[in-house]
């Protein structure tokens, strides 16, 4: 049935329109939902809009909750150094600022800032996607989306008078900047990705067609340099750097998001840069790989070629084949995630350092970097501020022994961290500009089975004084579980306003490092992708069915919340286990998997999921796709689908299909058990401003703690 309210039931209409596809009949009656200019769709959209507005206007706590996030978030933020030349960049919010600024230091000089996206557009859909400083430090590409459109827009300013001096250059989204060292005539250039135009493809395929282009500074880009891509897949996705002195070029090639991809080196001593001669690194193996030149002049390699957790390998750039590599840091039992040298005069020896992570959370070691042999006894290792995840190890593009890395945990907002290698002190050297009081709570790192009976890890945090002498509470208590399980994709330890918020209340908070995420590597990966999707699902299904027989919740008192692929997730969970859950938080979710590759950014996901193109690949999506999943007249839980009208990645299409369909199938009480939608304007899938960000997770926590029973002031 529809979901009634003031206004009557939904205007959704079912089509008897089937599709065969491999002898299949696939029925889909809300076909027309695709269609956003659509009539009918325009007049669904409304009545979901106002449906929407009544039931959030009667959650209880909804202001309250909305104040704590912003307190919590009131931390502000602050990026690790990058050094170029005699300046450092880095990003910076200040506790209440809508958006984080990149600022720039001169020598001897306070901070000032490049680049304000409020100041550009104070409206604040305008956000900062990507910024890279020239080798010497005077330049500064960076790439900016307006209006929530996530299509980045290029442009060059002179870092010393904060002038725009090049752009703006259109068709760069997701685009890496490798820039050229200066010319001797001054010429300033560098390499980057860029879509054809539109009028050059077929209008289904413009959002792909990607190439290498070399840009000089100062000049038209219709008259930039193609140096890569012709001739390969449409939905390739590519990535180049350049070593500081500009002598090599590295370029990688992957096909959408399959975790492979191929990797080529030049060397621009011998070529021009214009016509690279690309000599291959490795190409058609089932594998990820980059890598780059050091200052030693070695190739190094970071691959999980015949390494799923990982290895570093070097070699010399003159034999760079996979048949001439040597292991430096071979595969370890924890993952390998990031490596960075520090080879600094200072020092008695270079030096190698390591971050891996071991079921989500992170460890640092110390290593020779001529041997890759780890440093005896408390010389091999960096004692970490406590068990959580760090950022990227940043040094100096010239030789030094400092090193950076930013670090978070439950209760800690990102701080910045200094190693010095001379003296292995660590410390503070950059705070979030805001402090918070934080609640005490108590994050535990537990284990569960599968239905198959893999072992499965559960970061739960809950209230301090809830837990009893077992690290359970006294009685159960409203829960969500979170999930992604998806492209590799990792979930650390953070700190998060949102999970706070919603323990403080008294809640517990769940996250599950299921299948299909990359928190055991390439091979958890594998487990949850393609034909062994439906492992994510039930590890996920096995979270739940764990925190209830251990008491942390009940069934009655539990949400389930995902994002994205994430949304793709509790869709599934909601359609095939509904008696499972109370209310569900589907965001900017994929849930027809059998058209999905028609719209957004899909056309690049299907090695992750199949496609519906393949008989056999659609039986693997037909068989789970949420949308093909809903019966009438079961009792689903509470569902909340939040979509943003400037998701260019997964259309919102999905939700709006999934809602319909549950609207009208649903025997819950709509009065208890609702499933709303709602919608935002002028954003997209990504970044967005504090208070929008605010905005969503009040409406979120607020509707689960309706479906939960939880309590929020």
């Amino acid at each position: 049935m529809s979901t009634p309210t003031s206004a009557g039931e939904a205007p959704a209409p079912r089509l008897d329109l089937v599709d065969e596809l491999h002898g299949v009949a696939v029925p889909d009656p809300y076909r027309w939902l695709e269609d956003v200019e659509d009539e009918r769709t325009l007049a669904w959209s409304r009545w979901q809009d106002e449906a929407w507005a009544a039931h959030a206007a009667t959650l209880p706590g909804r202001d309250r909750v909305e104040r704590r996030v912003r307190e919590l978030m009131a931390t502000g933020s602050v990026g690790s150094p990058v050094h170029r030349g005699e300046r450092v960049f880095r990003t910076r919010r200040e506790p209440t600022a809508e958006h984080g600024v990149l600022q720039v230091e001169d020598p001897g000089a306070a901070p000032r800032t490049l680049i304000d996206p409020i100041a550009l557009d104070p409206s604040g859909t305008t956000t900062l996607d990507g910024w890279r400083p020239s080798v010497e430090g005077d330049l500064l590409a960076y790439q900016l989306s307006e209006g929530g459109s996530e299509e980045s827009v290029l442009r060059v300013l002179d870092v010393a008078t904060g002038e725009v001096v090049d752009g703006p250059v259109d068709r760069a989204r997701y685009s890496p900047i490798a820039w050229l060292p200066a010319g001797a005539d001054g010429e300033r250039s560098f390499y980057y990705v860029r879509r054809l135009p539109a009028e050059a493809v077929p209008a289904e395929e413009r959002q792909y067609h990607r190439r290498v282009y070399l840009h000089v500074v100062g000049t038209d880009p219709a008259r930039d340099v193609e140096v890569f891509g012709d001739g390969l897949s449409v939905t390739n996705y590519y990535g180049v750097w350049t070593s500081r002195d500009g002598r090599w070029l590295v370029v990688s090639a992957s096909d959408g998001t399959a975790p492979r991809n191929d990797l080529w080196l030049a060397d621009l001593s011998t070529s021009a840069p214009g016509a690279p001669q690309l000599r291959t690194v490795v190409a058609g193996r089932d594998a990820q790989t980059s890598a780059w030149v050091g200052r030693d002049g070695r190739l190094y390699v970071f691959t999980d070629l015949d390494a799923p957790r990982g290895r570093l390998a070097v070699t010399d750039p003159a034999t760079p084949e996979v048949e001439h590599w040597r292991d430096l840091v071979p595969q370890g039992r924890a993952l390998l995630d990031d490596v960075a040298v520090l080879d600094g005069p200072e020092l008695a020896r270079p030096l190698l350092v390591v971050g891996w992570t071991e079921h989500a959370v992170s460890s640092v070691t110390v290593h020779d970097l001529e041997t890759g042999e780890r440093l005896p006894g408390d010389l091999g290792r960096v004692e970490l501020p406590g068990t959580g995840s760090i950022g990227g190890l940043v040094g100096r593009p010239e030789p030094g022994h400092d090193l950076w890395f930013g670090y978070s945990d439950a209760t800690t907002p990102t701080h910045v961290w200094h190693f010095d290698a001379r003296t292995r002190e660590l410390s503070v050297e950059s705070a979030p500009p805001g402090a918070v009081e934080v609640p005490a709570v108590v994050s535990t790192l537990l284990e569960y089975p599968s239905l198959d009976g893999t072992t499965v890890r559960l970061q739960v945090t809950v209230r301090a004084d809830l837990l009893d002498a077992d690290g359970v509470p006294t009685a159960p208590v409203p829960a969500i579980l979170y999930g992604y399980g998806g492209f590799g994709i990792s979930l650390s330890p953070h700190y998060a306003p949102d999970a706070l918020a919603w323990v403080e209340a008294g809640g517990v908070y769940a996250v599950a490092n299921l299948r299909g995420g990359g928190e055991e590597g390439e091979d958890w990966h594998r487990a949850g992708m393609r034909e062994h999707k439906q492992n994510v699902f039930d590890d996920f299904h096995a979270a739940a069915r764990f925190l209830v027989a251990r008491g942390f919740t009940t069934h009655e008192q539990l949400c389930v919340h995902g994002g994205s692929n994430g949304g793709l997730l509790v869709g599934a969970a909601a359609t095939q286990e509904p008696s499972l859950f109370a209310g569900v938080v589907c965001s900017a979710p994929l849930l027809d998997m059998v058209r999905y590759e028609l719209h957004g950014l899909g056309a690049t996901w299907s090695d992750e999921y199949g496609s519906a193109a393949d008989a056999t690949e659609f039986g693997w999506l037909h068989a789970y796709s949420p949308y093909h999943r809903v019966v009438a007249g079961t009792a689903y839980p509470a569902v909340l689908f939040t979509v943003f009208d400037g998701d260019s990645r997964v259309d919102p299409l999905h939700a709006r299909k999934l809602c319909a369909a549950l609207q009208h199938a649903t025997a819950s009480d709509p009065g208890t058990r609702p499933v709303l939608l709602r919608r935002e304007k002028d954003v997209g899938h990504g970044a967005r401003s504090l208070s929008r960000s605010a905005g969503l997770v009040r409406d979120t926590l607020a509707f689960a703690a309706r479906a939960t029973g939880l309590d929020l002031g």
